[in-house]
């Protein structure tokens, strides 16, 4: 395999942090009682706990808002959003002066209940019959956060989120030092951010899972976890950029391992093994052996099936070598942050590299003789080590696993030069379940729109009644339902078998709010004994893809992005990465959107409707990709190429675009240079047209300057605005155009969030030369 592109593989380092947990504001603050295993986890104050097995958490002192609450509306209140802009702020002041242009500046935020409470805030003033501020819903989803702190700092290139409950702010570190090795960014802001809630305590107490005591991980006594709360960011640079402008590296990032257990909704794998596989990746990709391994901060939580489990998975991967490892677990002393657990622990194995100090585990007295490693018990120990290990693994049996370095020389895997292809297509929409349906609708511009709530909104039948046997089909909800049935039809149209070196990407802007609904409204009604432990495993948004490795048998790489109406589109380009950067063979792209009356509702409060030409709607949509070589070596037919992908953003904040579409014009350029393809021979485009003027006349202006030969085809304007899944179904229609030869040259494909995060993807012929991307 070639590997032309390892000498131009720049090296991420971690040159700034922030944080805010209940161990106070700062990211020393959390350091230093982390270090010292001070126990942050005390009686809730902010929230009753009354009906839950337990009164305590890591919960976040009251605390001064936020100088700049990014436009967020009086009169509600979002703790997920001030910790993420108080822990932005501490880091991007650390990195003050950097000389680096806002286009070369990216995002990348992880969550698990992202802006949650103000969902909350507005459900139950409706329920009420108050006016509730629909304003507050943009900063409800994940995406809302990104934008919001990237418009916080004026970040102008990729600005994303991602969504894998437990393992998110892991994966989002994992991502953005990518961004920076491919060449997207020079700089990015990353991290993860979650708050405590009502909802978050009644589904885990319905689970049994919370410790009535502070959680003590690997502890023959232990009782369960404790929850927490809070966010921690860092400033990742280029390594050569770190180094002209003088700035103290406190880490080097060195690897990303992603895996599926495709096992259990809840449960983790009891023999680890896919866990390990996530474990051995990110030594594979850093070059790193386990024998140089020092530190492992390890996701411990304290529960029962949890700790045995992820000691099995270390003690795959690691074999003797974990015997010498120093291993803890930082949730024993601020709780389990969720989305943010994953960043806050990666910050803490930053500082334990700086300062050659492992950590403790609180309230590790007696170790359970099935987790037999080597502990830091009570006490921080002194270590001499250049490489450690961070581990978060999540609901739906998503893991992540990261190396960090000190001092090392780069050992990185380089990236290879494989060509990705498309080799299957699955779509699921209110013109059927097929990819022919709804190349017929569109065709003749059919459009099959029932009423909801007085609007006229496209919505999917797929019941996966075919596809699913009926005690599988009775745990899942719409969302997940929608993502088998697309992935399964993509499966099939390509003829493969999936298994560990296929992953699954999900792409979903507003996620499982079907489950989240049924699952919170009991809670509402009467108390926290009504949750349904059914129902809560599918509130994360991450679930879906959980239930499509459960059911299809793709175990490799996964993650859930939740990048706006880009989210779909764009699990094809992170797809692509995993397979050149040989972490798979095939990916899954796939995404999905499922409505309730509730949702919208939101929409209608969100000023969506206004004018009438915006039509809401729901679907699915699946895209195998793989290795070139290996689709041509087990005899698949191509059906196109990914010549490459651009990503940019206009940094206004919530509710602001460039007029001008100049953040989509920076995208679309970078596709095409990546691609190695001329604007001149782009013959058509497939282009986010959603029936909202503004943004509409937005994307017009860009493609005019850009491509103002291109023929225009659009599919909302028959479909609906699918949010996420949108982009992916043209991708699906493009693709199908091109393997016909009804689209010569290059095409483009276009995508943009709500508040401008802009995506192109460029396709070719399956025949075409490679692109670089």
């Amino acid at each position: 395999m070639n590997q032309q592109h390892a000498a131009a593989q720049p090296r991420p380092v971690v040159v700034a942090v922030g944080a805010v947990t209940s161990q106070g504001r700062g990211a020393e603050a959390t350091w230093e009682g982390v270090r010292d295993g001070s126990v942050a986890i005390r009686t809730v104050q902010r929230l009753s706990t009354e009906g839950i097995r337990t009164d305590i958490a890591g919960e976040v002192a009251p605390l001064d808002k936020p100088a700049d609450r990014a436009g967020y509306p009086e009169g509600y209140d979002d703790p997920a959003l001030d910790f993420a802009l108080i822990a932005a702020e501490e880091a991007m002041a650390a990195a003050e002066g950097l000389g680096i242009e806002p286009e070369r500046w990216g995002l990348v935020l992880g969550t698990c209940n992202a802006g949650l409470l103000s969902a909350e805030q507005w459900y139950l003033d409706e329920r009420a019959g108050r006016e509730g501020k629909g304003e507050a819903l943009a900063y409800s989803t994940p995406q809302g956060l990104a934008e919001a702190v990237a418009g916080a700092h004026a970040i102008r290139g990729p600005v994303l989120s991602l969504n894998t409950a437990c393992a998110a702010g892991a994966n989002a570190v994992g991502y953005a030092a990518e961004l920076i090795a491919d060449g997207r960014a020079d700089a990015v802001l990353t991290g993860g951010t979650d708050a405590l809630s009502d909802v978050l305590f009644a589904g885990f107490n319905s689970l049994e899972s919370l410790s009535p005591e502070p959680a003590k991980p690997y502890s023959a006594d232990r009782q369960g976890l404790s929850l927490g709360e809070g966010a921690a960011m860092m400033v990742l640079v280029r390594e050569d950029l770190a180094e002209q402008l003088g700035l103290e590296v406190l880490a080097q990032f060195a690897g990303l391992g992603l895996s599926a257990d495709g096992y259990h909704p809840t449960a983790p794998e009891p023999e680890g093994r896919g866990a390990a596989r996530a474990i051995q990746e990110a030594l594979r990709q850093a070059g790193v052996s386990a024998s140089e391994v020092g530190y492992l901060n390890s996701h411990g939580t304290g529960t029962a099936k949890n700790d045995p489990a992820e000691t099995a998975a270390m003690r795959r991967a690691l074999g003797e070598d974990l015997d010498q490892i120093r291993v803890s677990s930082t949730k024993s002393m601020i709780g389990h942050l969720l989305g943010a657990a994953g960043a806050s622990e990666a910050m803490v194995t930053v500082k334990a590299l700086q300062t050659q100090t492992a950590p403790p585990t609180a309230g590790l007295v007696t170790p359970d003789p099935v987790c037999d490693l080597r502990h830091v018990p009570i006490e921080a120990q002194p270590m001499e080590t250049n490489a450690a290990i961070c581990n978060n693994f999540a609901f739906g049996g998503a893991n992540a696993s990261l190396v960090l370095t000190r001092d090392h020389e780069d050992t990185r895997l380089p990236v290879s030069d494989r060509r990705v292809v498309l080799t299957g297509l699955g779509a699921v929409t209110s013109a059927g379940e097929t990819v022919s349906a709804l190349e017929e609708a569109v065709a003749a511009g059919e459009q099959a729109f029932t009423e909801v709530e007085g609007q006229q909104i496209g919505l999917f039948t797929a019941t996966g009644k075919e596809q699913l046997a009926p005690r599988v089909r009775r745990r899942m909800d719409r969302l997940a339902i929608g993502s088998v049935v697309a992935a399964q039809s993509a499966l099939e149209h390509a003829d493969h078998t999936a298994g560990e070196r296929t992953g699954i990407i999900l792409g979903t802007e507003i996620g499982p709010m079907d489950v989240m609904e049924r699952f919170a409204q009991p809670l509402f009604d009467e108390d926290p004994s009504a949750a349904n432990p059914a129902l809560f495993p599918n509130t994360v948004y991450n679930a879906a893809a959980g239930q499509v490795a459960m059911n299809l048998g793709c175990v490799g790489p996964t993650t859930t992005l939740t990048a706006g109406r880009a989210a779909g589109a764009l699990t094809l380009s992170m797809g692509a990465q995993e397979i050149r950067r040989c972490r798979a063979d095939a990916i899954l792209g796939t995404s999905a959107e499922a409505l309730t009356p509730s949702v919208v509702r939101g929409l209608r409060d969100l000023g969506l409707f206004e004018g009438g030409d915006w039509h809401a709607a729901e679907g699915a949509a699946s895209v195998l990709i793989e290795d070139r070589d290996s689709a041509l070596e087990r005899g698949a037919q191509p059906l196109a190429e990914l010549l490459g992908t651009g990503m940019a953003s206009d940094g206004l904040g919530i509710g602001s675009v460039s007029a001008e579409g100049e953040g989509l014009e920076r995208a679309v350029r970078d596709g095409l240079q990546r691609a190695g393809a001329s604007a001149q021979d782009v013959h058509h485009v497939w282009v986010d047209l959603k029936g909202s003027a503004g943004s509409d006349a937005a994307a017009e202006s860009a493609l005019g300057r850009v491509l103002p030969q291109a023929q225009r085809h659009a599919s909302r304007p028959v479909l609906g605005d699918s949010f996420a899944v949108g982009g992916l179904l043209d991708v699906v229609l493009a693709a199908g155009a091109i393997s016909r030869g009804e689209a010569e040259g290059p095409v483009v494909v276009t995508t943009s969030s709500s508040n401008g995060f802009h995506l192109a993807l460029v396709l070719g012929a399956a025949e075409a030369d490679p692109g670089v991307s």
